[in-house]
C-alpha cells in the first residue's frame, strides 16, 4: 500500500469499477446504511452503486474533478466493497492509469 495516493485527490476507483455488495448493506435492510436511492439492483443478492454498472463508470456518489479534488458525498455509509480498496493497492494502480494518473 501507498500513502503517496490521496483518495481525497484522486477519485479514479469509483469511476472505473463496478461498485456492487450485498443487498443487505442498503439501508432498507434492517442495519444497513447504503442509501437505497443511490443504488440499483443487479440480482436478488446484489445492488451497485448507480453510475458504476455503465460503460463509463462514475459512482452517483462522488463529487467533485478526478485528479484534482474528490469527495464521497456518502462516505461514513459507504459499502464494504469501497471500505475494502486501499490507496496504492492493484485495483488503484488500474483505475489511476486508466485515468492517466501516476501509478509510481
Amino acid at each position: 500500500m501507498s500513502a503517496a495516493f490521496d483518495c481525497q485527490t484522486c477519485g479514479a476507483c469509483c469511476a472505473y469499477f463496478r461498485v456492487s455488495f450485498y443487498w443487505g448493506e442498503a439501508d432498507d435492510a434492517p442495519g444497513g446504511t447504503v442509501p437505497v436511492g443511490l443504488t440499483q439492483k443487479l440480482d436478488h443478492y446484489q445492488r451497485c452503486m448507480a453510475g458504476t454498472s455503465t460503460r463509463a463508470p462514475r459512482c452517483v456518489a462522488l463529487s467533485g474533478e478526478i485528479g484534482q479534488q474528490v469527495g464521497c458525498t456518502i462516505y461514513p455509509l459507504r459499502s464494504s466493497t469501497c471500505h475494502a480498496l486501499q490507496s496504492g493497492d492493484a485495483q488503484c494502480l488500474r483505475a489511476r492509469e486508466k485515468h492517466g494518473l501516476p501509478t509510481a
